[in-house]
C-alpha cells in the first residue's frame, strides 16, 4: 500500500509528511520546496487487541502505545502540482510519474486561502481554496486521458478488426492505469458506451478518464492551516461545496510541534489524540508553553484532534475499505518465538481465512488446514471473512 501526499506548493504537504513520518525533509514558506519525491513511514491507529486479552503485545513492525497500535504505511510526498501540471508546467511531468504507483491520495489544501495557485503567499482569505480542489482534480483527470489517447486510434482499429470481448481489450490496453476487466465492464454500463469502439468519441474517451480516476486514485482532502483565522468558515463553506468529498480540518504544524515534543520528552502525547500532558514544565520556556495552550484550545479543543492522523485512518479504513487483523501461531497470542501479537496486517475488508494466511506467507496459505479465531474460540473456515481487529490463529498441515 502507497498513499500519496498531494496538493499545489506551498500548501503543507511536507509539514503534514513530517509530522507523520518525523523524517528529515525541506520545509520553507516558497514554492517547490519538493523537488524530488520524499518517501517515509506513516502510521495508521488501531485499537490494540491486546487489552481484551489482558496481555502485552510486542510488535515487529510499528509500535504500540497505552494499547493504541501504530501500523506502518508507506507515504511518498510528491512535487507540489500548479495548474497546466499535464502539460508540463512546474513539477507536472515528474508529479504524475510519482502518483502513478499511489493507491490512495491524500490532497493538502490550505483551507486559510494564504496561498496562490502558483503556491505563493498571499493575505489570509484572499484566495478560494475551493480552486485547488477543482484544478487537482482536473489535472489528474487530463492526465489520464492523455495515457488513454496514446495510442488509441491504433488500438480502437484494431478492435474493430478482430472483434475481441471489449471489457478485456480495453483493460489490457490501460493496464498503465491499475485497471481490471471488471472495472472496465462498470464504466462501460454507467456511461452507456456503444459497443462500436469506433463511435467513443473524445467526450468519451475524457468521461472513461474521469471514472477511472475516481476509481483508482480515490481521494481524501486535508483541510490544512485550520488553526488560521477564519479558515473555519472556509471549511464549512467547502463542505456545502462539495458533499460528496472527504473533507477533514487538520494542522499540520500543530501536529509537528506535538511529535516532537513527545519526542524530546516535554509532554506525553500520542498522534490522533484529543488532548497531551506536560511531563515537565520547567523544562519548556514561556514561548514553548504560549505555543502548547494554543494548540490545545485553539486545535484540540476546537476540533477532537490536529487531524492528520485521522487524514491517514480515513484514506486507509475508509477509502480503501481496508481492516487490521493479528495473525497468531498459537493459541497464547505468540508467533513461534514466543512474541506476543507480533503482527499486525493491513487487508482489504472481506478478506478470507485462507487469503489472510497468504497474506501471512505463501506456505502458510499452501499448507492451509483451518484456523481459530481467538476472540470467539471458534473455528473458522477457509471462505469465513474476516472482522476488523480479529486475532486469528491458523492452523497448517506442516
Amino acid at each position: 500500500m502507497l498513499i500519496g501526499i498531494v496538493g499545489k506548493p506551498n500548501c503543507g504537504k511536507s509539514t503534514f509528511f513530517k509530522a507523520q513520518t518525523l523524517a528529515n525533509v525541506e520545509i520553507a514558506n516558497y514554492p517547490f520546496t519538493t523537488i524530488h519525491p520524499n518517501r517515509g513511514t506513516g502510521y495508521v491507529r488501531v485499537d490494540c487487541a491486546d487489552k481484551e486479552f489482558n496481555v502485552k503485545c510486542k510488535p515487529r513492525f510499528g509500535y504500540c502505545i497505552g494499547n493504541i497500535r501504530f501500523v506502518p504505511v508507506e507515504l511518498l510526498d510528491v512535487a507540489g502540482l500548479v495548474p497546466g501540471a499535464h502539460e508540463g508546467k512546474g513539477m507536472g511531468n515528474q508529479f504524475l510519474d510519482d502518483l502513478n504507483q499511489a493507491d490512495v491520495l491524500i490532497h493538502i489544501i490550505d483551507v486559510a486561502g494564504a496561498t496562490s495557485e502558483k503556491g505563493e503567499s498571499v493575505t489570509p482569505l484572499s484566495y478560494d481554496p475551493a480552486n485547488d480542489i477543482k484544478f487537482l482534480e482536473h489535472e489528474l483527470d487530463m492526465w489520464y486521458l492523455r495515457l488513454i489517447e496514446k495510442g488509441w486510434d491504433r488500438f480502437a482499429r484494431s478492435v474493430n478488426q478482430e472483434k475481441p470481448e471489449l471489457n478485456k481489450a480495453v483493460a489490457k490496453q490501460l493496464s498503465a492505469l491499475r485497471v481490471n476487466e471488471k472495472l472496465i465492464e462498470k464504466v462501460m454500463q454507467k456511461l452507456k458506451l456503444d459497443s462500436d469502439i469506433m463511435k467513443w468519441d473524445k467526450a468519451a474517451l475524457m468521461s472513461i478518464a474521469t471514472l477511472l480516476r475516481t476509481a483508482t486514485k480515490p481521494m481524501i482532502i486535508a483541510c490544512n492551516k485550520i488553526d488560521v483565522n477564519g479558515a473555519d468558515e472556509n471549511f464549512e463553506r467547502l463542505k456545502q461545496e462539495f458533499p460528496q468529498h472527504l473533507l477533514v480540518p487538520c494542522s499540520a504544524e500543530a501536529e509537528l510541534a506535538l511529535r516532537e515534543a513527545a519526542k524530546h520528552g516535554l509532554i506525553s502525547y500520542a498522534s490522533g489524540d484529543t488532548d497531551f500532558e506536560i511531563v515537565d514544565e520547567s523544562k519548556l520556556n514561556e514561548k514553548q508553553k504560549n505555543a502548547l495552550e494554543f494548540i490545545k484550545t485553539g486545535v484540540l479543543q476546537k476540533y477532537g484532534s490536529t487531524g492528520v492522523q485521522k487524514v491517514l485512518d480515513m484514506a486507509v479504513f475508509e477509502l480503501l475499505n481496508y481492516i487490521a487483523a493479528y495473525p497468531v501461531a498459537t493459541s497464547k497470542l505468540t508467533d513461534k518465538e514466543g512474541n506476543t501479537l507480533p503482527d499486525c496486517f493491513l487487508v482489504p475488508r472481506d478478506i478470507t481465512a485462507v487469503e489472510f494466511a497468504f497474506k501471512v506467507h505463501t506456505d502458510i496459505g499452501n499448507n492451509f488446514i483451518k484456523a481459530i479465531d481467538q476472540k470467539t474460540k471458534l473455528v473458522i473456515g477457509k471462505e469465513h471473512k474476516l472482522k476488523h481487529r480479529d486475532v486469528i490463529e491458523i492452523i497448517t498441515g506442516k
